[in-house]
C-alpha cells in the first residue's frame, strides 16, 4: 500500500490523457442519430446492451470485478466492498431523447481514466474503489427519472416500476425479458448501497456559471473554474397529466362544436410558464402524447408530462397545485410520477473535497443526478462539475473543452486519492 497522503497534498503531476481520449472516442458514436447529431441512448435497447457491453469490457481490461445489483446497474470494484464499504465514482451512459454526448458518460470515462492514472502512479488504494454505470438516469423511455438508484434504495416500488410504460406501451417488465432478464428480480439491494462508502460523482455543468468571470462575462480561461465542487440540488419532480377531447374530423367539423385536448394542453402550458415565472421556479412541458395522433384528426387525448423545480419547494409545489387546478378545470388529472426534497450532499464529504480543491468554486444545481438520490438515502455523496462553454445541456450542442474534460479527471483523481489513501480512508457512516 502507498504511504497516506499529508492533509492537503495533492499529486499535481500531469495525467496521461490517452486512456480519456481513447474511450470518449470509441463511444462517440454509439446511439447517435445522424439526422441530428443528438444521442438517443435509452434504457434497455440494443443500444444500451452495447453500452453495456463496452462497459464491462473496459472493466474487464482493467482486471475490474462486475456485479450487477437488482436494478441492473452495473458497479466494478478493484478490492472487495464486502469486507470495508468502498469509494465509488462514476455516472451514467443513457441519455435522453437527441442530448448530449457529456451528461453521464464524461462522469463514466473520467472514473475509468482515474483507475488508469491512480496505476500509472502507483497507488494502491487502502480501501475498496469502485466504478458505477447507473441504468436509466435520464428516465427518458420510462418516464422516472434516476430509476436505477431509486430502486436499490427503495425509493421506486418494484412493483410500479415494472409497470411503467414507454410511448409504445411496452412496460418495463416486458423490457427486461426482452433483454433477458427477470422483471421479478427487481427492486431495493440494500447489500449494493452497503457497499458505498462515499460516492463522488463528476458531471459536466448544465449551465455556464463556470464560464462566467465575476463581472457576467464570458471566461473559459481560468483553469481555477474548469470544475467546481457541488452542494446541492435543488426539489424537483415530474407530473403526469391527461387532457380529455373528442376525436372528430379536421376538415368537416365547425371549430364551435370541436372539443379539441390541444387547446387544452395550450392553455396547461401557458399557465405553467405563468405560474412558474410569477413563483420563482422553472417548469416546462417538453413531452407530449396526442392520441389518436392524425394530421387530419382532432385529438381526443393527450398525454403531457410536467417537470417543475427550483430553489424553494414550497413554490415548487405551488406551482403545480396551480397547474393541477388549471388541468382539472379542462376537465383533466394531473398525476405526480416523481418527487426529490432539496438534497444537501454531505457537509464533511463536501469539505474533504473543498481541502483537495481549494481553488474550486461551489456550485448548486436544479439538475438531478443519482448522487442526489444516494445522499437522500443517507450515503455520503459529493459532485463535481466540469464547466460547460455554453450552459447548454440535454442537446446535441452540449460541450466540455477537452482541456476541461482533462482538468476534471486530474481533479477527480485528487480527490479519489485523498480519500482512499487517507488514515482515516474507511468511511465513518452510520450501519444500515
Amino acid at each position: 500500500m502507498t504511504a497516506p497522503l499529508d492533509s492537503g497534498a495533492v499529486d499535481t503531476t500531469p495525467l496521461d490523457p490517452v486512456p480519456f481520449d481513447r474511450m470518449w472516442a470509441q463511444l462517440e458514436t454509439v446511439g447517435r442519430a445522424p439526422e441530428t447529431g443528438g444521442y438517443r441512448r435509452f434504457a434497455w435497447t440494443r443500444t444500451d446492451h452495447d453500452l453495456r457491453e463496452w462497459f464491462a469490457g473496459e472493466c474487464a481490461t482493467r482486471g475490474l470485478e462486475v456485479v450487477e445489483d437488482r436494478a441492473g446497474n452495473q458497479w466494478a470494484w478493484w478490492g472487495d466492498p464486502d469486507v470495508t464499504p468502498g469509494v465509488v465514482i462514476g455516472s451514467h451512459l443513457d441519455s435522453v431523447p437527441d442530448g448530449g454526448a457529456f451528461d453521464g458518460p464524461l462522469g463514466v470515462v473520467s472514473a475509468l481514466a482515474v483507475v488508469d492514472a491512480l496505476r500509472a502512479r502507483g497507488v494502491q488504494p487502502d480501501v475498496p474503489l469502485g466504478v458505477v454505470n447507473f441504468v436509466d438516469e435520464e428516465g427518458a423511455r420510462f418516464g422516472v427519472a434516476c430509476a436505477g438508484s431509486r430502486l436499490i434504495t427503495g425509493a421506486l416500488d418494484a412493483d410500479r416500476a415494472r409497470s411503467l410504460t414507454d410511448v409504445d406501451g411496452v412496460t418495463m417488465a416486458q423490457a427486461w425479458r426482452a433483454a433477458g432478464r427477470d422483471p421479478d428480480s427487481l427492486g431495493p439491494d440494500p447489500e449494493a448501497i452497503r457497499r458505498i462508502g462515499r460516492f463522488v460523482e463528476l458531471h459536466v455543468e448544465q449551465g455556464k456559471a463556470l464560464a462566467l468571470a465575476p463581472d457576467g462575462s464570458d471566461d473559459l480561461t481560468d483553469p481555477s473554474r474548469a470544475v467546481a465542487v457541488g452542494t446541492d440540488i435543488w426539489p424537483h419532480g415530474r407530473w403526469r397529466v391527461d387532457l380529455p377531447g373528442e376525436a372528430n374530423h379536421a376538415g368537416t367539423t365547425r371549430l364551435e362544436d370541436r372539443h379539441d385536448a390541444m387547446l387544452s394542453l395550450a392553455d396547461v402550458v401557458h399557465a405553467t410558464r405563468s405560474y412558474a415565472v410569477g413563483l420563482g421556479c422553472v417548469a416546462t412541458v417538453g413531452k407530449v402524447h396526442v392520441q389518436p395522433g392524425g394530421v387530419n384528426a382532432i385529438a381526443s387525448h393527450v398525454t403531457a408530462w410536467l417537470d417543475a423545480r427550483g430553489r424553494s419547494a414550497p413554490a415548487v409545489r405551488a406551482t403545480v397545485e396551480a397547474v393541477t387546478a388549471e388541468a382539472e378545470r379542462l376537465g383533466g388529472t394531473v398525476r405526480e410520477e416523481s418527487w426529490t426534497p432539496t438534497t444537501d450532499f454531505d457537509t464533511s464529504l463536501v469539505s474533504r473535497l473543498r481541502d483537495v480543491l481549494p481553488e474550486a468554486p461551489l456550485l448548486g444545481t436544479g439538475a438531478g443526478h443519482d448522487a442526489g438520490i444516494l445522499a437522500t438515502h443517507g450515503v455520503s455523496a459529493a459532485m463535481i462539475f466540469v464547466r460547460n462553454p455554453t450552459g447548454v445541456s440535454h442537446s446535441p450542442a452540449e460541450s466540455a473543452t477537452a482541456e476541461d474534460c482533462h482538468h476534471g479527471v486530474a481533479a477527480l483523481t485528487a480527490v479519489v486519492t485523498d480519500l482512499c489513501t487517507r488514515k482515516d480512508a474507511v468511511p465513518m457512516r452510520d450501519a444500515r
